[in-house]
């Protein structure tokens, strides 16, 4: 069993956009970006996500990397693995994107939501990301 996700890559001033999301009850900073839909290319997936989860337009949509080792899936019981596509995009107005400056500004365990912010590249580390594989795409974008 697998499943299929695609996360977008934001760069602005030395920054790069994260989602702080609650999910299953579980504060979860991750990448924009979700699951690939039956019927769905992955281009037209980040697409989706971006305008549902942003409400905004992702433009120039690069691809960056594709997971190229196993990870199973800390969201399912079953054994899934998932495999994670990343693009580098770009929005008309980077500043037009609601933010907040602190990680998760208040939203506790129990509410569902997500809330967006500026992680400054200098200085980043890999436990700035909830999920493996972002961590390990977070290392490359700074390299």
């Amino acid at each position: 069993m697998f499943t299929i996700r695609v996360y977008g890559l934001l760069l602005h001033n030395g920054h790069v956009l994260v989602s702080d999301e609650i999910i299953r009850g579980k504060c979860i900073t991750k990448f924009p970006g979700g699951g690939l839909e039956f019927g769905e290319g992955l281009k037209d997936c980040l697409a989706r996500e971006i305008r549902e989860e942003i409400g905004i337009v992702a433009n120039d949509l690069k691809h960056f990397y594709t997971t190229d080792f196993f990870q199973q899936s800390a969201f399912h019981t079953t054994p899934m693995q998932v495999v994670s596509v990343y693009y580098l995009f770009t929005v008309a107005e980077p500043k037009a994107i609601p933010v907040v400056s602190e990680p998760f500004n208040g939203m506790r365990g129990d509410q569902v939501g997500e809330l967006f912010r500026w992680l400054p590249l200098k200085g980043a580390k890999p436990e700035d990301l909830s999920l493996p594989i972002d961590r390990v795409v977070l290392g490359m974008i700074m390299q």
